[in-house]
């Protein structure tokens, strides 16, 4: 009787021990999963129908050879991307990186338009490395100056000021390449009609996209947004993907700009 005994207190005592290595490595899974979750980068990378997509350390993009140029720049950007620092202007350069190399600045000589910055070398200044790689053509898009200088610059400056206010945001910008448009230079740079900047704050909380007539306007910027889901049936990009798809699906339809200053 006493060994049956010491037998059931010895299995009550396994079964015990059990529960809780089971219940402590349950509780370290869960922790694990929360510090991944916390400290892991959130993909902000859109899809690319061209499948040609490259990255340095000042934006990453996807290129289209049938139109010479990226259909989209995607970065984050903070209030240390925009630091004061003075930098030479350099020239802008093909980007070698690109498999069949990027447009030529050539191209742009004489042809009325300018190389228009996706990704604005004002919102990469933490280093001359980073600022001199917006230089180069796989950053750029055929704009008319009065554009560029005008609607185009004061959406990049308001961007810039978001960055600051909202502590962070995701950008992806680009020109809506279709078929039909006009182009420049030997190697045919197309000419976008419209050009689109999606902004998302780094707390994804606020979401908002812009959608610009290449052409000069004194408009306010709020005339220009729309919802993002209206830029991608004009582009066929899926922005911001790796949103959890109700999070995606309620922010991209909105079609109102009230949680961003102006």
């Amino acid at each position: 009787m006493k060994n049956i005994k010491m037998l059931l207190l010895f299995a009550i005592m396994q079964l015990l021990s059990c529960k809780q290595i089971n219940s402590v490595d349950m509780v370290d899974e869960s922790l694990e999963s929360a510090a991944y979750s916390e400290t892991s980068e959130f993909n902000y990378l859109p899809t690319s129908t061209s499948n040609d997509v490259y990255a340095n350390k000042a934006y990453t993009f996807s290129y289209k050879e049938d139109f010479e140029q990226a259909e989209w720049v995607a970065y984050h950007l903070t209030k240390s991307d925009m630091a004061r620092a003075d930098y030479k202007r350099p020239y802008f350069n093909q980007d070698q990186s690109v498999k069949t190399k990027s447009a030529d600045w050539r191209n742009f000589k004489n042809s009325g338009y300018n190389k228009g910055h996706l990704c604005p070398a004002a919102d990469r200044k933490s280093s001359y490395e980073v600022y001199e790689m917006t230089f180069l053509t796989s950053n750029a898009s055929p704009q008319l100056y009065d554009f560029n200088a005008g609607i185009w610059n004061r959406l990049e400056q308001k961007t810039r000021y978001w960055a600051e206010r909202y502590e962070g945001v995701y950008v992806i910008t680009g020109g809506v390449l279709e078929d039909g448009l006009k182009t420049i230079g030997t190697e045919q740079v197309a000419v976008p009609n419209y050009f689109y900047k999606i902004i998302l704050t780094q707390d994804k909380s606020n979401m908002i996209g812009f959608l610009m007539p290449h052409k000069e306007s004194n408009k306010p910027l709020f005339s220009f947004v729309v919802p993002v889901d209206e830029i991608e049936k004009v582009t066929g990009i899926d922005f911001f993907k790796d949103l959890p798809d109700a999070m995606e699906n309620r922010l991209e339809s909105n079609k109102g700009y009230k949680n961003w200053k102006f």
